[in-house]
């Protein structure tokens, strides 16, 4: 077992009292943890400790899968042991655009709803740390407009599994522009069940949690983000908003013609859009490289390579445990399900998400690994559904590089 030992004494503590999770397997003795190593992708797999069997079969699985119109183009990173092992990129930026760039790692993508566990949920769990987040308490406290008689009992903690009573998602971006008129949109609007008595995945909730990080600490998020999380890890490329400087980086989503046709560099979710292109739910892009920075990050307790601490480890391994025997949510993060982009081999407890453009990432702590797999599926349109085979297979033939077994023939498949 390759437990990352920043985490080895803490995350099966919080697992084992979790109800819904199975027993965890006897954690090593804690050692003094090693700084995370950055080494040349072509020289990490050896280091990883993964098969080196995994460079041809990853080729051939995007090469195909490029074939099959997955995407215009595939970001891939991998990492294991403090390493990263893999980082590539396939493809182009767009479909049809003569000279169209090629991509590489350092291409930026919109991460859709990456942004609720790499930008709101990670703030949200440095804030509680801090002292200034009480999972426990309402939503009302901190937003008085929010306190209507339905919603007055909705506490943080349900925003962040998704168990609030909020419904899914609605087209208020079509009358509503910008937090004020949204937050009023969602207060009026009546809940789908009563809060804590269900899980209903809404962006709803990472919008109001937004709104009332913003309202403690007097800050937008995109602030907030590059203050606690980017700039301190060197994420340098992750930003919402991004420059039309960088659009030769950034690969296009959707054609939209109610917003002008090809959004490139404009945030592909429309409430996102609407509220002002900073949101909880959506807006954040970033690169294979730096969410490889962020990665490890989690996996090493908290401590990025500089050795600047985000969070605790004890922080890290409560916020990504599972919350109820009924769901797979942790806070903020989600967990595998055995039908999920994690594909079979994830172990119980990793966590990851995934976005609606295409965007996936999963963090094994029990195996010391994490994998990333970007893509801009929704261009042109986002009928196309090939990601999601991509990344189950991406995540198989990683954990079976890590598990040394054979790896299967995806020609026979």
């Amino acid at each position: 077992m390759k437990l990352q030992p920043a985490l080895a004494s803490v995350l099966f503590s919080f697992v084992a009292i979790s109800a819904c999770a199975p027993p965890p397997p006897p954690a090593r003795v804690a050692a003094v943890p090693t700084p995370i190593q950055y080494v040349a992708p072509q020289m990490g797999l050896n280091n990883s400790g993964l098969d080196t069997s995994l460079i041809a079969t990853l080729d051939k699985l995007v090469k195909t899968a490029l074939e099959e119109a997955v995407a215009p183009g595939v970001a891939i990173a991998v990492g294991r042991n403090g390493h990263i092992a893999y980082m590539k990129g396939y493809g182009t930026i767009d479909w049809n655009r003569p000279g169209s760039p090629a991509v590489d790692t350092n291409t930026l993508y919109d991460l859709a709803s990456l942004t609720k566990v790499i930008a709101t949920t990670t703030v949200a769990m440095i804030l509680e740390e801090g002292g200034q987040l009480d999972l426990g308490r309402t939503i009302g406290s901190y937003l008085p407009e929010f306190n209507t008689p339905e919603k007055g009992h909705i506490t943080v903690r349900q925003l962040l599994t998704h168990s609030s009573g909020l419904e899914a998602g609605a087209s208020i971006y079509r009358t509503a522009r910008g937090r004020e008129q949204y937050i009023q949109q969602i207060s009026a609007r009546p809940l789908e069940y009563t809060p804590g008595t269900n899980m209903i995945y809404s962006d709803w909730n990472m919008i109001v949690l937004q709104l009332v990080m913003e309202r403690i600490t007097g800050k937008p998020l995109d602030v907030l983000t590059t203050e606690k999380i980017f700039r301190p890890l060197g994420m340098t490329d992750t930003q919402f908003q991004p420059s039309i400087a960088l659009r030769s980086r950034i690969a296009p989503t959707q054609v939209d013609d109610g917003r002008g046709g090809l959004l490139w560099g404009t945030v592909h979710d429309q409430n996102a859009w609407a509220i002002g292109g900073v949101a909880g739910h959506a807006g954040l892009f970033s690169t294979a490289r730096d969410l490889a920075l962020f990665s490890m990050m989690i996996l090493n307790g908290g401590e990025g390579a500089n050795g600047i601490r985000l969070a605790k480890p004890a922080s890290i391994a409560r916020w990504t445990s599972r919350q109820g025997k009924e769901s797979t949510r942790t806070l903020g993060w989600d967990s595998p399900d055995g039908g999920s982009s994690a594909g079979q081999f994830f172990s119980p407890w990793s966590f990851g998400h995934t976005g609606f453009t295409g965007t996936s990432i999963w963090i094994d702590p029990e195996k010391d690994l994490f994998v990333v797999v970007l893509t801009n599926r929704v261009n042109p349109t986002q009928s196309n559904t090939r990601h999601v085979q991509l990344r189950r297979d991406v995540a198989d033939a990683v954990q079976q590089a890590v598990l040394g077994a054979r790896i299967v023939n995806w020609e026979a498949r």
